[in-house]
């Protein structure tokens, strides 16, 4: 059911009364239903949602709670190959938006039509009601869509950007000097011929990270063969593919650093095709620590990065700068530390 506005002549959508009335519920009780509070009788529950399916009724993202105000709809933009990346940014994002009373609106912009879908995406953000948005890696680098989203006057905090804004607000690592320091720590296990799969071309990390692989190599007087060399795209598939080649040379590296965990578990599943045993014949590292580290078997040496915290210290700064007319330089673009997890993948030679 819609009515029309006397003013306007537009039809409205229905009303959490209007759902009330039909249920023969308090609003009160239309709202735990909403919350999916288990409070509810199973019988209520489905008279309230039988109300809310006959009158197409949607929740109005501006009505604010009693929580004076404080509590924030806050949107989180991404397009990310890594589904374990994104699984540990989402804990992080509202773990922080459930313990601040914040309501969190994801938006996937996972799309090739660009020009007409980055209009439409602005168009659905401004007019949902959002506080502000935060954007995850690899849009946090997409000056088309940054643009848009500043023209519509939305506050942004940038994930893992290209580049720390100067006058925006960012959570990230130092890429390039966690990647040396894994890079350091083969070497130190007396690994010279080591390969190198790199991540997604649409993201600045990938670069980093082989940046911080390269100043190792040249700092310990070690050559990178190009043939040691493979570009991926932070899928296992890619890694895979990557490993099918180090694994068929005449000459194979005795150690592979994988720029992310999911490329790193098939490079492991190609060494095993081959008849390797990781780390007796290879050895293998990646980068962020997500769930599949610890999941695959050996268990695999990599960089913890802490996707999970950048996800909620991104809402912290969102809040932050929401609420201050500015915030402190040293405040707005936060560097997170990231630390080296040994586990079996590794071995001494």
């Amino acid at each position: 059911m819609k009515t029309s506005s006397p003013r306007t002549g537009r039809k409205q959508h229905a009303t959490i009364r209007e759902v009330a009335e039909m249920a023969g519920v308090s609003q009160m009780t239309v709202s735990r239903v909403l919350n999916r509070r288990e409070s509810v009788k199973e019988s209520t529950r489905e008279k309230v949602e039988e109300a809310i399916q006959a009158l197409n009724y949607r929740p109005n993202l501006l009505a604010r709670s009693l929580a004076g105000g404080k509590s924030l709809f806050i949107g989180l933009i991404f397009n990310n190959p890594s589904n374990n990346y994104l699984g540990e940014l989402l804990v992080g994002t509202l773990n922080r938006c459930r313990e601040a009373g914040h309501h969190l609106v994801i938006e996937d912009f996972s799309t090739t039509a660009r020009d007409k879908e980055i209009d439409a995406l602005i168009e659905r953000i401004s007019g949902a009601g959002l506080d502000g948005v935060i954007v995850a890696p690899p849009i946090s680098e997409d000056e088309a869509i940054l643009s848009k989203l500043r023209q519509a006057g939305l506050k942004t905090v940038l994930i893992a950007p290209r580049e720390p804004p100067a006058n925006g607000v960012s959570v990230s690592i130092d890429d390039v000097a966690a990647a040396d320091r894994i890079t350091q720590y083969l070497i130190d296990h007396g690994h010279k011929r080591i390969a190198f799969v790199i991540g997604a071309t649409d993201q600045s990390s990938s670069r980093r990270r082989y940046r911080g692989f390269d100043l190792a190599m040249a700092r310990n007087g070690l050559s990178v063969d190009d043939n040691l060399v493979q570009q991926g795209d932070y899928t296992y598939r890619s890694g895979m593919l990557a490993g099918e080649h180090f694994f068929s040379l005449p000459d194979p590296p005795t150690a592979v650093f994988a720029s992310n965990d999911d490329m790193a578990a098939g490079v492991l599943a190609a060494a095993q095709r081959h008849g390797l045993k990781v780390p007796d014949n290879v050895s293998i590292v990646g980068f962020d620590d997500t769930a599949i580290a610890s999941a695959m078997w050996p268990q695999l040496t990599t960089v913890r990065q802490p996707i999970a915290e950048m996800g909620y210290q991104a809402v912290n700064l969102l809040a932050r700068i929401l609420s201050e007319s500015e915030a402190k330089a040293s405040e707005r673009n936060l560097v997170l530390d990231v630390a080296l997890v040994e586990r079996d993948t590794v071995r001494r030679r």
